[in-house]
């Protein structure tokens, strides 16, 4: 396992109760007493396009009570100079983003953000707002369409014995809910998205932001109110600058006992640990669908690939000149193709060049989406269907959404209400690039296919192409790149505008796609989409090589079709799913701990009662147990 990959955890600092781990830019997990606060506080650069600078940390410089971060932002034109800077107290703690432009730089987001953990759900929520007035809501249960809190200068909330506050200072913040995609966390922001945007930032100009939090004992009454000076006492008064250009050392504070990162607590908290954990599998209906997408990679294909899978996704984009080659290419594999299209109007001759085309394949079914709302709307559904009927094409329409289940959420009233079945994607990789996001992602995949089922009413939900970053920028301001020739010596599609991730090659992702796809193999979802074929994106590479992430997917497509089992995870990170075949039970667990963990699985038997069989998971690691499952024989597979 390579740390730069997956094994991504920083340093721990603690003063007095409070803690929290330091990966790079992020101050993540903030515990008081042991319990978590918050999932992580960090200061974002985005451009005009919503993509994210990245930052060039300096040298952590950690005190009894104050941390200091240097940083330094790259891409995307963006240059920052500064730090985050954190102080603490018994009771509080303060974050504090400063920093001064070094360019002009136009963007839609520059600026600190806090994560809520996802275990907020449901909680009292009251809002201060900036002129003084105060409401109350609560955190999300259902994955929330559109934000749920405008106008914050603080909020307060109970969890677990412990009043909770949190107040901004420097903008105005707002709320939305992350899990809509597959993000672990409710995100506070900055710069609320009804203001013009993108904004520019002269050189020299200075943006400074402070965040407050306080954890007290839940008072039997009204909690009080922290005092205003309390929330206003500037950071600067007792923060020293430190040198934060990017690699260059901080100075000393001696004043609260400035040291070295030696003096950081060795190595990550604790995950849930190696104590046996309980899974009860039961049936839940037909094990769905998995497959793979198409390749978008530049040709030559490899040869001699297996497929995996009964059907092949394929996306074209009908303003593109070498989608017919796509097609094609898709095709001559051999499967039925899933055909997901979209362009930039409902052109009748476009859609007819389309159907014509799809005469003589073997097609699944058709979807056409919208490229701005990133939906199947009704006005691009209804003359794709006049188009395949003209050309004596029968296959099926489904629609959803090709970007998120956010655009799904937020879009449905857009599209007719007679599809044949509902589609939606994952790519959680969206916001951050962290392991602990994917690691995250999975327990949020869970919530995004119950309710997209719960809203399909009975129709078939099929979730892909499932993705680590996204195949397109679909909050994009201007152009994006795209093909200008008729073949596939460039690729197509996302080859141009989708994010390669390192961890595509890695064993741990095998894990990872088991634990996803036990996440989202729930009644109702017909199919499971993951990656591509070959390539950058896929589960080979671009000689067909097979990556270790194409034995997941060899041991999950068998099963489609067999009786699902189907269970919940007891802590996010053990997962398991099996199914009923006629050659007998198979299980597959992954373990996306970085310990080894201990799995207990309860299945049903042939004879309608209740077996148990154990099996130890590796870290970052899967399983798979076959035939007679009463003992421990366990084939580890990473």
């Amino acid at each position: 396992m390579e740390q730069t990959e997956w094994d991504d955890h920083g340093v721990v600092w603690r003063s007095g109760p409070w803690a929290l781990e330091v990966r790079g830019d992020e101050v993540a997990d903030l515990t008081h007493g042991g319990r978590r606060v918050l999932r992580s506080i960090r200061a974002v650069v985005r451009d005009r396009d919503w993509n994210t600078a990245s930052w060039i940390t300096g040298q952590p410089v950690a005190g009894e009570r104050m941390l200091r971060i240097p940083l330094r932002s790259t891409g995307y034109g963006s240059d920052l100079r500064g730090e985050v800077v954190v102080a603490a107290t018994p009771d509080g703690l303060s974050v504090t983003f400063d920093a001064v432009s070094h360019g002009a730089f136009a963007t839609n987001r520059t600026g600190l953000v806090v994560l809520h953990p996802p275990q907020t759900s449901g909680a009292a929520l009251r809002v201060r707002h900036p002129d003084g007035t105060r409401s109350s809501t609560t955190f999300p249960v259902a994955l929330s369409a559109h934000q749920p809190v405008f106008d914050i200068a603080g909020l307060r909330w109970s969890d677990d014995g412990s009043e909770i506050s949190v107040d901004f200072s420097g903008d105005v913040f707002e709320m939305e809910d992350q899990r809509n995609w597959t993000d672990a966390s409710f995100k506070t922001y900055s710069r609320p998205l009804s203001l013009p945007f993108p904004y520019d930032l002269a050189a020299g100009e200075r943006v400074r932001q402070r965040i407050d939090v306080e954890v007290r004992p839940v008072d039997d009454g009204a909690a009080p109110e922290p005092a205003a000076d309390a929330r206003s006492t500037p950071a600067s008064a007792s923060v020293a600058r430190t040198d934060s250009t990017a690699g260059s050392g901080a100075e000393s504070d001696h004043r609260h006992g400035s040291r070295s990162d030696s003096d950081f607590a060795s190595g990550p908290a604790p995950d849930a640990g190696a104590a046996t954990a309980r899974i009860r599998l039961e049936p839940a209906g037909p094990f769905p669908a998995v497959g793979v997408s198409a390749s978008t990679a530049p040709d030559p294909e490899p040869p001699d690939l297996p497929t995996v899978g009964a059907e092949l996704l394929v996306e074209l984009d009908l303003d593109t000149p070498n989608w017919p080659a796509a097609l094609r290419r898709a095709a001559d594999r051999g499967l039925p193709l899933d055909v997901r299209v979209v362009l930039g109007e409902p052109d009748r001759a476009k859609l007819d060049a389309l159907a014509q085309a799809l005469r003589g394949v073997r097609v699944a079914r058709v979807a056409v989406f919208h490229p701005y709302f990133h939906v199947s709307v009704t006005e691009w559904v209804a003359p794709l269907r006049d188009a395949l009927d003209a050309a004596g094409v029968t296959a099926p329409v489904v629609g959803g959404s090709r970007s998120h289940f956010t655009e799904l959420n937020r879009e449905r009233d857009r599209m007719p209400g007679d599809l044949a079945g509902l589609v939606t994607t994952v790519t959680p990789l969206f916001h951050a690039h962290s392991s602990a996001q994917l690691r995250e992602s999975v327990a949020m995949q869970r919530l995004v296919a119950r309710q997209t089922v719960d809203s399909a009413a009975g129709l078939p939900v099929r979730i892909g192409p499932i993705a680590l970053r996204p195949r397109f920028n679909d909050v994009a301001t201007g152009p994006q790149p795209g093909p200008t020739r008729s073949d596939l010596a460039e690729g197509y599609g996302a080859q141009f505008t989708g994010g390669v991730d390192p961890r595509q090659g890695t064993p741990e992702l095998a894990a990872w796609t088991i634990a996803s796809a036990a996440a989202l193999a729930i009644p109702g979802v017909a199919a499971l989409t993951y990656f591509e074929e070959w390539g950058p994106r896929g589960i080979r590479s671009a000689d067909g090589a097979p990556l270790p992430v194409a034995a997941a997917l060899e041991a999950l497509a068998p099963l489609a079709g067999a009786e699902l089992l189907a269970g919940d995870s007891p802590d996010g990170l053990l997962w398991a799913l099996g199914a009923r075949t006629a050659g007998g039970t198979v299980l597959l667990a992954a373990n996306l701990d970085r310990v080894e963990r201990t799995l207990e699985l309860t299945v049903p038997s042939t004879d309608a009662a209740w077996r148990t069989t154990h099996v130890d998971v590796p870290p970052l690691g899967w399983a798979r147990l076959g035939g007679n499952i009463s003992g421990r024989g366990v084939s580890r597979i990473r």
